[in-house]
């Protein structure tokens, strides 16, 4: 796919959550406490996913998110809209955020998995009618439930897993046609696992469930070409994947090199967003399978940097670049700005090259991917 000033996958995206203000932070606990009902958060939702798209647009991205603003966390919520999912305060998934003392929920499946309504297409809905630019809507990958669900209870209602996937993808695929149907041609799935499953602590985790990683990694690029299968030609779908944000802290370390060649090359998408800015990030350039789909690899994440910092920042963009294009031949340098931020990527003019390794794309699309800064701010309860 040709990529081009109205086209996404930009030329700077942002990837999703932003910080909650003040006010929507205060509101979420008043209506916690019963203090106000769910019409007057709703209000205060909505002011603030109004102010926060006028922001970004404000900054010239073309692509407006609505820093997931309804959302307590960025993927129980959206899965926890399908019937047959629940949560578990009090029990987490194995993996921890490294010292932090709140963790997600647990996530549970009770019964067969259905979507008798929509998950969250009010969510993009508003969105829409607030932003004159691109709505960008940002879903968890359907591995999430698989990886960070209760395993026990999965195994309980879906004996087999065969059935298990067909009804979950089969969820996806009815709220991304809604989606799709609302006005949405720009989709980014979110998919921590990628990233995580190369720390060996991660590994290990899901080898005491009885589960070979590299299996599940090729698992899981299934379910999500599964649930994107009948996306339309001209809509765009990018997969964004990190190591875990909350609260400034992470829940994994460790290169890409572990699922490169079965995630780059087997997930049939346009685009990926890869974490990519500190040095949980960088040994991504040894990847062997993302060179041959990817056009940019963003260097600078919105993490910890500020106006304050852009001059003392400048010198350490130039070293990365020049590691990166060491690492990568052929990739040529390209500095540019945008708005507020200082976006820096290595930009590669080789394609696909017709490698046969690739995977055969969605309605003959060819993948025009691209790999993109994760810029993905922190936020109060928003991990990812």
């Amino acid at each position: 796919m040709a990529q081009s000033a109205q086209t996404p996958p930009f030329r700077a995206d942002h990837v999703g959550s932003l910080l909650r203000p003040p006010e929507l932070k205060e509101a979420r606990e008043h209506a916690k406490r019963g203090e106000i009902d769910a019409a007057q958060l709703r209000a205060v939702e909505d002011k603030c996913i109004r102010g926060v798209a006028a922001f970004q647009e404000s900054v010239g991205l073309q692509s407006i998110t609505d820093g997931e603003f309804r959302r307590d966390w960025w993927h129980i919520d959206f899965l926890r809209g399908f019937d047959g999912v629940t949560t578990v305060q009090g029990a987490t998934f194995g993996v921890h955020f490294q010292g932090a003392d709140e963790q997600p929920p647990l996530m549970r499946v009770t019964a067969k998995i259905r979507r008798s309504k929509p998950s969250m297409l009010d969510h993009f809905k508003f969105l829409k009618s607030a932003t004159k630019r691109a709505p960008k809507f940002c879903m968890p990958s359907p591995a999430m439930l698989h990886a960070r669900g209760d395993r026990e209870a999965l195994k309980k209602t879906y004996p087999d897993p065969k059935e298990f996937w067909a009804d979950l993808t089969r969820a996806y695929r009815e709220e991304i046609r809604d989606l799709y149907q609302a006005g949405c041609r720009y989709l980014q799935i979110d998919d921590t696992t990628i990233a995580m499953m190369g720390d060996p602590k991660v590994q290990e985790t899901f080898r005491k469930l009885g589960d070979d990683p590299k299996a599940d990694t090729a698992m899981y690029a299934d379910a999500v070409n599964a649930a994107i299968r009948d996306v339309p030609d001209d809509m765009t779908v990018c997969v964004h994947t990190c190591r875990g944000n909350f609260m400034s802290t992470w829940l994994a370390s460790g290169s890409y090199d572990f699922v490169a060649e079965t995630a780059f090359t087997r997930l049939d998408v346009d685009g990926f967003f890869l974490e990519y800015d500190t040095e949980r990030g960088l040994a991504a350039v040894r990847d062997s399978g993302l060179h041959r789909r990817a056009r940019q690899f963003g260097l600078v994440g919105g993490e910890g940097v500020d106006a304050a910092h852009v001059s003392r920042w400048r010198g350490e963009v130039g070293r990365r670049i020049r590691r990166a294009a060491r690492a990568r031949r052929g990739l040529r340098q390209d500095l540019r700005s945008g708005g507020g931020l200082r976006g820096i990527a290595d930009r590669s003019r080789h394609g696909t090259g017709g490698d046969p390794a690739l995977p055969r794309h969605r309605a003959g699309r060819p993948p025009g991917a691209a790999a993109r800064e994760d810029s993905r701010s922190l936020n109060g309860r928003d991990e990812g």
